[in-house]
Formats: C-alpha cells, structure tokens, sequence
C-alpha cells in the first residue's frame, strides 16, 4: 500500500513540477497573443488559464496543454478590428458550440485520416512557427515605433543567457530527473540576471500581467441576425482552426507516450473551454504544441498538469506579477528553443530519400504552407495533395488481360479499380470497332467506385452498340451491382452474374 502511494505521490509531483514550468512557458506566449489579436494581455491570460483548466477538468487528453495560440489569434485580428473585443467573446461562444457539436457527432476519428507526412510536415512547420516567433524577443522599440535588433552588450547578454537555460535543459537531466530541467533553468537564470545586476529584457518589460480572478460578463453586443452574420463566419474558422491543432497536437503525443487519445472528448472539451472564456472574458485558444512538449518531457503525463498549469498562471496574474515580472525573457527564449529543438523531426532529413518522392513533397509542403499562412490551410492543402497524388498511383493500375474463347468471342478481365482517376485509362484498354459481335468484360478483380466509373461503362456500352456489338459485364460484386441498379437507365448492358463467384475481397460460395 505504501508502494502504490509514494507511486502516486511521484507522479503527483512530476504533474505539479511540469505545472509550474509550463505556466512560466504561458505567460509570454499569451501576451504576444494577445497582442497579435489586439487586445488587452489580460484578456490572452485569461484565456490561456480558461483554457488550460477547462479542457484538463472535463475533456484534455491527458498531457496536452490548451491556451490561446497564434494560429487562432491571427483569425481574430480583422474582427476585433472592424467591431470590437466585445464581438470576439461572442464569437468565442459560438466556436465552442460548434467545437462541441463536432465531437457530439463523433467527428473526432476522422483525423486518424491525416496521412503521416501531413503529420510530420505539421510538426516540423509548427517547430518552425515556434522558432521564428522567438526571435522577435530580439528585438528592442526604437524611434517612432520601430522595432530594431538588439546589438553590443545587450544582445550578447541575451545569447549568453538563451545558451545558458539550453546548456542546463541539455544538461541536467543527465544528472537527475528530480525536478523539471525547464523549471530548473527558468529559476537559475533569474536569479543570476537579478542578484548579478544584468541589464536585460524582463517579462515586466512585455506588458503588465497583474489582474483579478476572470468575471462572468455576457457579452455587450445586440443580439440579432445582423450581428450573428459578422460573428458566424469568424466562429466556424475558429473552431476549424483549433480542432486541427488540437486533435493534430492530441496526435503527436500519442506518439510520443504509446497511448491513445479520445478525439471526440477531446472537441468537447476544447469546446466547452472556449464558450466558457466568451463568457468571462477569455480570448479563447486551443492544444498548444510547444508547451505540451514541455509538459510531457518534463513528466507531466496526466490532466492534474494541466490543472497545475493553469491555477499556476492564474496565481502569477492574482498574487506574483511582481516576481513574473523579474523573469529574464532570454530563459523563456532558450526553454523555447529547446521545445524546437525536441519537435522538430530530424530524423526526417533522412527519410527524404528512403520514402516516395511525392511522400517527401507533401512533407515539405504542409511545413512550408504552416510557416507562410496557418496550420488549418496547410493540413488541409496536405490532405488534398496525398489523396491526389493516391489518385494518381491508384489510376496507373488499371489494366485488362485479353482472351479469345473457342466460340469466337473477346474476354476483357478487368485488374485495378474504375473511378474518376482511372476511367480515361479504362477507356483507352478496349477496340469496340475491331473486336467480335460478343465481347465481356469480367469485373472479379476490380470495383466500380463512383458515378464516373458508371459514367464510363456506359460510354463504352454506347461505342460497342454502335458498332453493332453486343456487351455483357461479368462478376461485379454486390456493391457495384448496386450502384449500377440506383444509376438506373445510365447503364444499358446485359449483366451477367455469377451467383458462386465473388472478387477477391468476398468470400467463395
């Protein structure tokens, strides 16, 4: 009995630790949020603590940590814009309702139909989206609103503390596992930056973090058709957006843990979350990849880390802003480059000449599109091009093999499927003019997938009668005589079937 609650004592620890240093990780990605939406920094830590409480109490996959996100902050710039903060909280509403609705219908399998080079070409463009929003922290206002690269001692200062959390991140987990390596680093640093007197950016510098606990505030817009017109559009982006990234992210660390998420939980829970930060002035978010890898290579593997997390955040913003405040921006920086360095796949570098070419090239262009626009364009640009380039392979197998019977007549059988990609090459197999008065074509090693390959065996039907031929199909499965029977007066052929015989995928009579 003691065994099993020192166990449970550990593992406790390991999820409250990993808490902490992912809350650090969330108090600058929230306001640079925030402030890519363009409102108040508040309004992007509050929703991060929504977020990542919410989905950990009800529907988290366990592991993954929820907070506002870039990919759902540049959506909501033109609204915020054009109509106001206030029109954002109801959109949020909203994009919860119709995250909730998508896992109430059990949409949430379907993104185990992601092919893996869409997956790796998400996580490798996303590691780079992480690196590339880092860089900006080297940056310094200049004259007349101008942001210039920091330069001399400053910048040097940065570098120098940036490798300093990466050598202890690298480093100290080879000496023990105690506490988390970011958490560890985050602390080092700052008490060198403050008890050594350095000059440097700080969180304080960013913005200021100190608040009260979040209030329920319904939001102040008029409730009509008009205003349901604006906020619509937006609300479905929204959820489509922070269900890719979320179920993509719940994706990544069952690959990384060896367990399986629930989908369907998963976009109830984000739901639930982002309806929930409409109503206290939340800017809503979705799974964030980065800080979910620190939260599970620090050992934070069950959903008390994401509650950690959050009440973490909500305690910097109620009660220690003064002390976040002090946090060197560079240990935040360097803990976020560790989080690219262990995302991104390196290994696929190797890959590149052992997979299929067109493999490769939806790799890279799904990281390269998630880099230049947003996560849910790239994955769904990914999806398209890998079941066009399927398309393609699976049209190039179409073939028939000819036989001559006794009786004079022409035998075509039939190998690969009939669908839209592959009847240009089907009708190019056969010679109505030049073959006999009885010609048939036996379907026992191929199926009629779609209205296009219905479309084609009446095309070809048509060619053989008007030569004066006669056409029987033979062998079709039962699916393809069933379509054949609801095209109703598309096909005009003879039939033939053979009740003992099934194609491959059928069992023998």
């Amino acid at each position: 009995m003691f065994t099993i609650y020192y166990d449970h004592a550990a593992k406790a620890k390991d999820d409250i630790l990993s808490g902490l240093t992912v809350a650090f990780a969330l108090v600058p990605e929230a306001v640079a949020f925030a402030f890519v939406a363009g409102v108040n920094p508040l309004v992007g830590l509050y929703g991060a603590f929504l977020m990542g409480l919410v989905t950990s109490l009800v529907g988290g996959r366990p592991g993954m940590i929820s907070g506002a996100t870039g990919s759902m902050a540049v959506v909501m710039v033109t609204l915020v814009a054009e109509h106001g903060v206030e029109y954002l909280f109801l959109t949020i509403v909203l994009t919860g309702v119709l995250q909730m609705l998508f896992g109430a219908a059990r949409f949430g399998k379907y993104i185990r139909m992601v092919p893996y080079p869409v997956m790796l070409g998400f996580v490798n463009g996303l590691a780079i989206v992480i690196f590339l929003a880092q860089l900006e922290q080297f940056k310094v206002e200049g004259g007349e609103g101008v942001s210039q690269w920091l330069s001399g001692a400053p910048l040097f200062t940065m570098l120098g503390l940036v490798a300093l959390t990466m050598a202890i991140m690298y480093l100290l987990p080879k000496v023990t596992r105690a506490i988390p390596a970011g958490l560890a680093a985050i602390i080092t640093v700052s008490l060198i930056v403050i008890f050594g007197g350095l000059d440097t950016k700080t969180v304080g510098d960013i913005a200021d973090i100190s608040g009260g606990f979040p209030a329920f505030h319904i939001p102040s817009v008029p409730f009509n058709l008009e205003t349901l017109w604006i906020v619509l559009p937006y609300a479905f982006i929204l959820a489509g957006v922070g269900l890719i990234e979320s179920l993509l992210t719940m994706s990544v660390v069952d690959e990384m843990t060896g367990t399986r998420g629930q989908g369907n939980r998963v976009s109830i829970g984000q739901g639930l979350a982002n309806t929930v930060n409409g109503f206290f002035g939340g800017m809503g978010g979705c799974a964030m990849i980065g800080q979910t890898m620190i939260n599970v290579s620090s050992g934070g593997l069950r959903n008390l880390s994401g509650i950690a997390a959050a009440l973490f955040l909500l305690i910097f913003i109620m009660f220690a802003s003064d002390l976040i405040a002090m946090i060197p921006v560079a240990a935040l920086v360097g803990l976020m480059f560790m989080v690219v360095i262990g995302t991104f796949e390196w290994g696929s570098f190797n890959l590149l000449n052992k997979i299929p070419r067109e493999d490769s090239f939806v790799g890279v262009l799904v990281a390269v599109v998630t880099v230049f626009t947003d996560l849910a364009t790239a994955v769904i640009i990914g999806v398209i091009a890998t079941a066009l380039v399927f398309a393609w392979k699976q049209a190039r197998h179409i073939h028939v093999v000819e036989e001559t019977r006794e009786d004079g007549a022409r035998v075509y059988r039939v190998h690969g499927p009939l669908f839209f990609a592959s009847v240009h090459r089907f009708a190019e197999l056969f010679d109505p003019r030049n073959d006999p008065d009885e010609v048939y074509i036996d379907f026992a090693h191929s199926r009629i997938a779609d209205h296009s390959a219905i479309e084609a065996i009446d095309n070809l039907a048509d060619s053989y009668r008007k030569a004066g031929k006669h056409l029987h199909l033979k062998h079709l499965s039962p699916e393809c005589r069933q379509l054949l029977r609801k095209a109703g007066d598309l096909v005009e052929v003879n039939i033939q079937e053979d009740p003992s015989y099934h194609i491959a995928t059928d069992q023998l009579a």
